[in-house]
């Protein structure tokens, strides 16, 4: 079978849950007994949103800005009018940690996503105590039993749960567990290619009530259109973001898309 860019991460992080010894009754306590959460699909239905990403690295595209301040970037693009944040919190692959969100979180009132691989009940509990507002659950990386429990423990928890998919059996998967925020990844799990076409396709076979988000090679307002126009809520970005010079005005800019399209 061939392997893809996630297979390494997601052992990595599986042997870390193995390892994992804290009690998770004691988690699950912690987590139910935090403050309420911001409300993160909501807050991507009112125009074409955008959610900015606080990103330090990444595996296909190397270092992009090792020593960003998060609690600066976030407070620029919420000057932009990003409706959400997203942070990731991965350290070995992408150079991001929980301090990076709680920084972040703690400089705007936006809700915030805590990205990274959620493999464990834990990593439900981690993120909710972190002070994320919703995590993301990648379909590739988890079976159905997984996929259902922590979708089901998130909402339990007041976590939204942004849902990535990949392709049509994918979405499936993820409708099959109720997901009502589902995001499509359009870079390819092999070759780290984008597929500009991916989620264009796939956005008419999501029900109403799906809120929609499109991921991965939105470099601009550009790429940006054709998603808008094909029913997108939202794009998820962060390379490009991260890299403008100004990145409360390229925030503005894709948010702008929006308001020429009828979507």
């Amino acid at each position: 079978m061939a392997t893809t860019y996630l297979d390494a991460i997601l052992a990595a992080h599986r042997g870390r849950v193995a390892a994992d010894d804290r009690p998770f009754e004691r988690l699950a306590d912690e987590a139910r007994a935090g403050p309420p959460t911001r409300e993160f699909a909501g807050a991507l239905t009112a125009g074409f949103s955008v959610i900015a990403e606080v990103k330090r690295r990444s595996p296909s595209k190397g270092a992009i800005d090792e020593g960003l301040d998060p609690a600066t970037l976030a407070t620029s693009y919420e000057r932009g009018g990003a409706a959400c944040i997203s942070v990731l919190t991965d350290v070995e692959y992408f150079g991001g940690s929980p301090a990076d969100l709680a920084a972040a979180r703690d400089a705007v009132s936006l809700p915030v996503l805590r990205k990274d691989f959620t493999v464990s009940l834990a990593d439900v509990c981690d993120a909710r105590i972190m002070g994320a507002d919703a995590l993301l659950l990648i379909v590739a990386a988890l079976d159905d039993s997984e996929l259902s429990d922590f979708h089901a423990f998130a909402t339990e928890l007041g976590l939204d749960a942004l849902v990535e998919v990949h392709d049509e059996h994918e979405l499936e998967r993820a409708l099959q567990v109720g997901a009502t925020l589902i995001g499509v990844n359009q870079r390819d799990l092999f070759t780290f290619d984008v597929d500009t076409d991916r989620a264009v396709r796939l956005a008419p076979q999501m029900p109403e009530g799906v809120v929609r988000v499109a991921e991965s090679g939105i470099t601009g307002p550009e790429a940006a259109a054709p998603l808008a126009a094909a029913g997108y809520h939202a794009v998820l970005v962060g390379e490009s973001l991260v890299r403008s010079a100004d990145p409360s005005a390229a925030v503005a800019a894709l948010r702008a898309v929006g308001e020429k399209t009828d979507r």
